[in-house]
């Protein structure tokens, strides 16, 4: 596809200078009142000024919000080339070509999500041949049943014959969901409706039982059953009988079950056979439990045995992916069909091997091994008795996503690039992946973008890999506007991925890097380990080596380097600016977390401790404070510009964190940059409507060619 009509280059210097000049002297930030409030923590006296911009439900902190958003509007809206991005954010965001997610199969039908702009939600869709499109059904569209475009899906789950479907539905980004059950064929839906299964603290799950009869869900509390503090907590299993009423559901299994449960469910492909799986909070401990036809649930392995994942196999066996002695993972297989429940009888199929397992697909006579090497993915495969077969061929620098067992040894898969969309592949044994008609069109093309794997050494000597994008010619001389991407946190790895909204970016001459930082998985449970608890401090380390390795291999200097981040990534945005603000220009960071004094007191919060740490134990609570953000915000430092996106009806990350960074910095900083606060009737992102979506980025990339001297020419 050709270059946009419009021109684009970096600005110089002195442009840069005056269009900052002019944009700081149009308003001020609205001021701040302080309210000083002073905790002792094991001996530690501190100090926090902006306690009373936490309590959403004072009025004088909703309009203080209101006049945050109101100065965001005045500085952004007035650049000169904001239209111009808003038209090509539009153009990028809503290309007509659709693409597929989270693909399911049942009753030799392929369920899928997916996502067609100008439509404001993802549908969920069904076909009973993934080579013809015309056999399309659509089940569930929410922009039907409300076309505001609030409505969003959570998780669908059909029956072991595809002819029902759970679905779970939230509003306005709050996660909060009931199910609701549709009819494949009709779409039609059923009198079945369960409440609160789903949420943004513990999220949610459903596995339908044997011959249609009904489904165990999850369920938190309902008002009433616990105090109104606990009801975002206590998750347990109930039993919802196809077509009752959800108040004669039946409690099974969960009562034990720590208070930060979070419980997903799955059942053999015929129903039969039930798995729980309760992870303990974020931190990655799970236990694993089975319900066989006859008899009640058994605990097959708890915390301490490291099983963190497992898979039902067609021949009724449980297939358990092991941390245990071997933390980059392996594969074992339990007979429970033969009554074989605890841990010890199981044998090890797949051993470890240099690369992190992520997941695993059983058929009838293989099992398909998705690994990480760094970053990138691998599909191993190997035969029921543990023989390795020949990998499956993937495109260079790739990720894979939504494995799906088909029938007899064929799997279905989703692989994209960063420079290729995502398509969904059926691959057989002996044969090569072969293309679905489910595969996205990008409206831009990435033939132009040169896409490199480096390594920058972290402070204790650590490699850690990055990517980096470019448009092929980009001049290696220190002056590129260049965005650095990180993450590092609850075993989640940064993976290839595609965007066409990156292509904003780069056409422009930016350049785009992404940082596999430890706290993820690249490489296994020990990567993520050193990230985590005491040790978070690494991954911020691991930050700081890859934005100097940028501007040391002259991609950047520290005024053309913007950093992003969201959530856990926020966190690191919050650490990155406060530890080195003379190493970037500008950073945008969204639904962060930033006082982690506080964070365990929200409901999510309290989920993050086995990752976080707690504040009540002494050790954690020193490594808490020392990297903590809004504590380390010093007054008289020249910070970089700073975009804070949150949103309203966010269930994970308390908004509050956002408005009191803002504030603490907006007080602080001597640098006459812009510290501007952005926040939304959304949530974490999960169910923005796409003009939400696009909004924001329009926004991010405003803000950012603004601070970074990227201006826009006719």
């Amino acid at each position: 596809m050709a270059r946009p009509s419009l021109g684009w280059r970096l600005a110089s210097t002195a442009a840069l200078a005056f269009v900052s000049a002019s944009m700081a002297a149009q308003t001020s930030p609205p001021p701040t009142q302080k309210r000083p409030i002073v905790e002792e923590y094991h001996g530690v006296r501190v100090a926090d000024p902006y306690r009373w911009l936490e309590d959403w439900n004072d009025p004088s902190v909703r309009a203080w919000t209101e006049q945050q958003n109101a100065y965001t509007r005045a500085q952004l809206d007035q650049l000169p080339f904001m239209p111009a991005v808003r038209a090509r954010v539009a153009a990028l965001g809503k290309d007509t070509h659709p693409t597929w997610f989270d693909a399911r199969y049942a009753g030799k039908r392929v369920f899928a999500i997916k996502r067609q702009p100008p439509k404001e939600q993802p549908v969920l869709v069904a076909y009973s041949s993934v080579d013809d499109l015309s056999t399309e059904r659509v089940i569930v569209d929410p922009n039907v049943r409300n076309p505001k475009g609030t409505t969003a899906i959570d998780f669908y789950v059909p029956s072991p014959d595809g002819r029902l479907v759970a679905v779970s539905m939230s509003e306005g980004g709050t996660e909060s969901g009931d199910v609701h059950v549709f009819d494949t064929d009709t779409g039609r839906e059923r009198p079945d409706t369960v409440p609160r299964v789903n949420g943004g603290t513990a999220g949610g799950s459903v596995a339908w039982s044997a011959s249609d009869r009904g489904f165990y869900y999850t369920r938190y509390p309902h008002p009433g059953q616990r105090p109104k503090e606990d009801l975002d907590f206590y998750q347990q299993i109930y039993f919802h009988g196809a077509g009752s009423p959800a108040a004669t559901d039946e409690y099974s299994l969960g009562k034990d079950f720590p208070r930060i449960a979070e419980t997903s469910l799955a059942a053999s492909r015929d129903g039969r056979f039930m798995l729980a799986s309760v992870r303990n909070g974020d931190g990655g401990e799970v236990a694993q439990y089975v319900l066989p036809p006859r008899g009640g649930w058994v605990r097959v392995a708890g915390f301490a045995d490291e099983a963190i994942g497992a898979v039902w196999g067609r021949d009724d066996a449980l297939y358990l992916l092991s941390r245990k002695g071997a933390p980059r993972g392996r594969i074992l297989r339990l007979d429970v069909a033969n009554g074989r429940t605890s841990l010890a009888d199981a044998r090890v199929l797949v051993p470890e091997s240099g690369a992190a397992i992520q997941e695993f697909a059983v058929t009838d006579h293989r099992v398909y091994v998705h690994s990480l090497e760094g970053g990138p993915s691998r599909i191993d495969v190997f035969d029921l008795r543990g023989n390795a077969q020949a990998p499956v061929d993937l495109p260079p620098v790739s990720s894979v996503d939504s494995m799906v067992a088909l029938e007899g040894d064929e799997l279905l898969f989703a692989a994209e690039s960063y420079v290729s969309p995502s398509a969904f592949y059926r691959v057989a044994p002996g044969g090569p992946p072969k293309k679905t008609a489910l595969v996205a069109t990008a409206p831009v093309d990435f033939g132009d973008i040169d896409v490199v794997r480096e390594n920058a050494i972290s402070r204790d000597g650590t490699r850690v890999p990055m990517t980096i994008l470019s448009r092929k010619g980009t001049p290696r001389d220190g002056r590129n506007p260049t965005l650095l991407y990180g993450y590092g946190g609850y075993n989640i790895s940064m993976q290839p991925h595609f965007s066409a909204m990156l292509h904003a970016w780069l056409e422009r001459g930016g350049v785009y890097a992404e940082a596999n930082l430890r706290g993820g998985g690249e490489f296994g449970e020990a990567w993520h380990a050193a990230g985590k608890l005491t040790r978070k401090q690494n991954v911020f380390d691991d930050f700081e080596a890859c934005a100097r390795h940028l501007v040391a291999e002259r991609y950047a200097n520290p005024s053309t380097l913007a950093i992003e981040g969201g959530s856990n990534g926020g966190l690191l945005m919050g650490a990155a600016l406060t530890q080195h603000p003379e190493l970037f220009r500008a950073v945008v960071s969204h639904v962060g977390i930033y006082d982690m004094l506080r964070y365990e007191l929200w409901p999510n919060g309290a989920f993050n401790v086995t990752e976080f740490g707690t504040v009540k134990d002494p050790e954690q609570f020193k490594a808490l404070y020392a990297y903590s953000p809004y504590h380390h915000v010093i007054d008289g430092t020249a910070y970089p510009a700073v975009l804070l996106l949150s949103g309203t009806n966010d269930a994970r990350v308390n908004p509050a964190d956002s408005r009191k960074l803002a504030a603490r910095l907006q007080a602080a900083s001597s640098s006459k940059r812009p510290i501007l606060l952005r926040i939304s009737g959304s949530g974490h992102g999960f169910g923005t409507s796409l003009t939400d979506s696009l909004a924001q980025q329009a926004d991010r990339l405003a803000f950012l060619f603004w601070q970074l001297g990227v201006s826009i020419t006719e």
